[in-house]
């Protein structure tokens, strides 16, 4: 659930908002009745094990990896050198 906060709540209560957005709870900042800002959590990262990732991809197509250097090569421009050395 979203819940709308002034400016002003912002500033004065910021540790209850931090204690509720680590509850997961959301937040719409306002500014005299108008939307500046939203407040999600940050999601944590969640580990997945090596064996686990392993079997996910057990099935995926094998990837030509000479072939996909090519590829991106033709789509991409990969020249180092600075734009403003370039020859034009």
């Amino acid at each position: 659930m979203t819940r709308n906060i002034t400016q002003r709540e912002l500033r004065n209560d910021s540790g209850k908002i931090m204690r509720a957005l680590d509850r997961g709870e959301r937040f719409i900042v306002t500014r005299n009745g108008v939307p500046v800002a939203e407040l999600n959590p940050i999601r944590r990262r969640v580990f997945v094990p090596k064996d686990e990732l392993l079997e996910i991809f057990r099935g995926a197509p094998h990837i030509d990896f000479k072939q996909f250097r090519k590829d991106i090569d033709a789509l991409v421009d990969q020249d180092p050198t600075p734009r403003a050395y370039r020859r034009r």
